[in-house]
């Protein structure tokens, strides 16, 4: 199921203190059918917001949603054939876990012998077909988002919504959960629209991410393009582990410079910038154009990460990700050349990408 949203706006009012946040401010995404798409972006971006209005929970304040070419704006929650998985699970506790992927199907008055074969039929997509007489208390953090998942799928929705659903998990178990969400998803060919902070976990599973702030979108597209070309300054900082590094330059005579240093050539009018180097961007190099100083090193199995300083960045530290095969010293001065492609220039006032 394609989903549209045209103009989408949310503006919360404190009539107290006679103020207005516009949470989503005239979003417009067209949600392909069958594709996973993660809403990206820092706490009060307006990505939950989002997700609630196209779930019916919350009432847009402008705009209008699509799910095909049914217009279900004003259609309740449970008719818009949704599943939603919450941060929180939101299982029942004194259920079993047939009991609980079952409940949305009885809810709809489906019989007992057919609400049980279709539970046992979703459990084992998510495959916990062997967990059906337990009890949440006695599952793991895992198992009970795989539960959740299944009762939201149980109903063949049109559209699945997955709000945060990794946060209460280990690292490890995060790792192997966002697997098991795409794998399912695939299987499924559920359109699906999945809202997260983390943004390695947004690139690692989505299709398409939406990348968000103050309730703006910012940019959309695949992960790996977005991250290569950023639309600006917070685009390119979000995303990214380590983040980029960003310093201070100008452009003069058709030289991008770093202080005194020339780092590259360009056609851009001379101007303030902003520099942004991705970590793998670092070339060591005894000749190289960009002189930082070593802090310490951070021996990482394959990759080695330097840690060093530089007057101009923007960040107390500069990160640079090379080979550990890489000769170079250990303390004091260090010099780099620099993949082109992955240097970024930005305005020093728009912060919108000059190249």
């Amino acid at each position: 199921m394609k989903v549209v949203l045209e103009h989408l706006t949310k503006i919360f009012t404190n009539k107290k203190q006679k103020s207005e946040v516009r949470a989503v401010d005239d979003l417009n995404i067209e949600i392909p059918d069958g594709k996973l798409i993660g809403l990206l972006g820092p706490s009060g971006c307006g990505k939950s917001t989002t997700l609630y209005m196209i779930s019916g929970l919350q009432e847009p304040t402008a705009g209008r949603i699509f799910f095909g070419d049914a217009d279900v704006t004003d259609l309740a929650a449970e008719k818009r054939e949704i599943g939603m998985v919450f941060q929180n699970y939101a299982l029942f506790p004194h259920m079993t876990v047939a009991q609980n992927i079952m409940f949305p199907l009885l809810n709809h008055r489906m019989n007992k012998k057919e609400a049980t074969i279709k539970a046992f039929e979703t459990a084992k997509i998510v495959q916990i077909e062997n967990l059906m007489d337990r009890k949440p208390s006695e599952l793991s953090g895992g198992q009970q988002q795989r539960v959740a998942i299944a009762r939201a799928l149980v109903k063949n929705p049109a559209v699945l919504l997955l709000d945060e659903p990794l946060s209460n998990l280990d690292a490890r178990l995060r790792l192997q959960t966002r697997e098991e969400i795409k794998r399912i998803q695939r299987e499924t060919g559920v359109t699906t629209i999945f809202v997260t902070h983390d943004q390695e976990e947004a690139m690692s599973i989505s299709d398409y991410i939406v990348v968000m702030k103050l309730g703006v979108m910012q940019q959309v597209g695949k992960p790996q393009d977005v991250y290569d070309d950023p639309v600006n300054l917070f685009v390119a900082n979000f995303l990214g582990t380590p983040p980029i590094n960003i310093f201070k330059g100008y452009i003069k005579n058709g030289g991008v410079y770093i202080g005194e240093e020339r780092i590259m050539d360009t056609n851009h009018e001379d101007q303030e910038i902003f520099v942004g180097i991705r970590p793998e961007g670092f070339i060591v190099d005894p000749e190289g154009v960009l002189t930082c100083h070593i802090d310490h090193l951070e021996v990482m199995g394959r990759d080695i990460s330097i840690v060093s300083k530089h007057n101009l960045s923007q960040k107390p530290t500069i990160r640079s990700i090379v080979d550990s095969l890489t000769a170079m010293p250990t303390e004091g001065e260090i010099k780099f050349n620099l993949r082109p492609q992955k240097v970024l220039l930005f305005n020093a006032e728009t912060e919108e990408r000059l190249r």
